[in-house]
């Protein structure tokens, strides 16, 4: 039996992923780029990003550059460098990812393509997105493994049900202390 989805994990329709939390793809740019190693992405691609309280996103990197974007909640982003393996304990980079800028926090986040990254466990659920450029593809996404080795992590497109890996994944009912969420409504104010 897969995880329980929470409520706006259901409501916005997205499935686990492998480094934790919950995605769905939401676009791909229909224009590409060939890059120099002749691999052929597209332009930029963009998810939805669930972490809900208390989850944790595991050490991984992109081959590309990602944009986090705050939409609810907080995120703290570590970036780990560039190296063969993740900073160690302690001596990552913490980014506070959120709409709260007076405390300091952003609402945007850059991640150079190939540093590593992971996100740590908050109090309150976050929504954000990740805009990657040249586009997202599970073939440039490594994950370091719990025996702390990097693996490669690959699938088609956004992953998940089409490569035939996923459980089935239970609803959590929405208690009476949640409102009921609009997907087609923005979550943070103009």
């Amino acid at each position: 039996m897969g995880p329980m989805r929470p409520a706006l994990a259901d409501l916005l329709d997205l499935q686990p992923h492998p480094e934790g939390g919950w995605y769905r793809q939401t676009w791909v740019s229909p224009a590409t780029v060939s890059l120099t190693d002749g691999r052929v992405r597209a332009t930029a691609t963009l998810i939805h990003f669930l972490l809900p309280a208390g989850a944790s996103s595991a050490w991984h990197r992109v081959a590309s550059d990602e944009v986090w974007l705050a939409h609810t909640g907080t995120v703290t982003l570590e970036l780990g460098g560039d190296g063969a393996q993740p900073a160690a304990e302690g001596m990552a980079e913490p980014v506070l990812l959120g709409l709260d800028l007076a405390a300091g926090q952003v609402a945007q986040a850059v991640v150079p393509a190939h540093v590593w990254q992971r996100t740590v466990p908050g109090p309150a659920d976050a929504l954000v997105s990740c805009l990657v450029s040249p586009g997202f593809d599970f073939e440039d996404f490594q994950l370091v493994g719990a025996s702390g080795g990097e693996k490669g992590v690959q699938g088609g497109g956004e992953g998940g049900a089409e490569d035939g890996g996923e459980d089935e994944v239970q609803r959590a009912p929405a208690g009476p202390e949640d409102l009921p969420v609009d997907p087609s409504e923005p979550v943070n104010p103009a």
